[in-house]
């Protein structure tokens, strides 16, 4: 019973997506929310209806917006730990704890936090050994060795297993014969292969 009264002190509570973007678009714009989140439907061709619609099919879109509107347009304090591992949604507030005022926002300062952000996400990599390749993932390689990357030798390993796989001339058998007039007398569909 106790956490069901926390759980409606929760300012998402009753409040649909469509009200939650209203609120934060009529007060920040379009602009402001794409730099803060980098969430393209904001970007490209934005709406209140395609933003929902992309919202509601895309969970961790939804919970960075949802996350967005408890901590900048409601001003609440960061959650705990605990609390932070759950979806916005299902946070309990503490009764203490009320929304605020929306926080001031602009251009400059999304642009310092997405600096910040990387420079974070490079040190990062850099302790846990991986390189900094910019927005690619995986340190600027792609998963598998398909990329050139002449040093590693992929393509050599690559091109040697496919040759290894196949049988040799003289393993393939008596049925791998290569003549037109036996390939039709033991398939009938032989004629029309090439």
């Amino acid at each position: 019973m106790n956490d069901e009264i926390n759980y409606r002190n929760n300012p998402l509570h009753g409040v649909s997506l469509k009200t939650l973007l209203t609120e934060m678009v009529s007060h920040y714009g379009f602009e402001i929310l794409f730099a803060y989140l980098n969430i393209n439907c904001f970007k490209t061709n934005p709406s209140i209806e395609s933003s929902v619609k992309f919202l509601k099919k895309t969970d961790w879109a939804r919970e960075k917006v949802e996350a967005f509107y408890l901590y900048e347009y409601k001003n609440l304090p960061r959650a705990s730990a605990e609390q932070f591992e759950l979806s916005p949604r299902d946070r309990i507030v503490p009764a203490d704890q009320l929304p605020g005022e929306p926080a001031e926002l602009s251009l400059e300062d999304a642009e310092r936090l997405r600096e910040k952000r990387a420079r974070k996400a490079a040190e990062r990599g850099r302790r846990d050994g991986h390189r900094s390749g910019g927005n690619k993932p995986y340190g600027g390689q792609r998963s598998g060795g398909y990329g050139n990357n002449r040093d590693s030798g992929h393509e050599s390993r690559r091109d040697n297993s496919r040759n290894n796989d196949r049988p040799k001339k003289d393993e393939r058998g008596p049925w791998a014969s290569t003549s037109t007039a036996e390939k039709s007398d033991s398939d009938p569909w032989g004629k029309w292969k090439k």
